[in-house]
């Protein structure tokens, strides 16, 4: 790890995927719910999208009208309704919380290399 990355503790992440994982599995027994992969993608793909759009109503986006304060607690609460969609999303597509965290490190990096331009991938220099 270099002196610019920071170093990161995925404890937490892997928390908040077990409560999650928890919290699915209730709502499935408890329901009855028995989706196949596509279906789940598709149910969640449609409530993340949901969610995205109350984070937008959030926030002042529209310009033709008067801007007014933003509510920053249900601003960030409708953020976190999102990580739980995507949480369960993570779980469906098979990525464990150390997966993630591992992909994440790898794209982050390879982010910042296309912003570098020393990334293989052509066409995102900023130079």
């Amino acid at each position: 790890m270099t002196k610019e990355e920071p170093e990161l503790n995925n404890d937490k992440l892997t928390q908040m995927y077990e409560m999650q994982t928890q919290l699915d599995s209730r709502i499935s027994e408890e329901r009855g719910i028995d989706k196949t992969t596509d279906e789940w993608v598709v149910g969640l793909t449609i409530a993340m999208e949901s969610e995205i759009d109350e984070i937008r109503r959030e926030v002042n986006w529209k310009w033709w009208k008067n801007p007014r304060e933003i509510d920053k607690d249900a601003l960030q609460g409708e953020v976190i309704d999102l990580w739980h969609f995507l949480l369960s999303m993570s779980r469906v597509v098979g990525l464990e919380a150390d997966d993630i965290h591992r992909l994440y490190m790898e794209k982050n990096a390879e982010n910042h290399a296309r912003q570098d331009g020393t990334s293989v991938k052509e066409g995102y220099s900023a130079k």
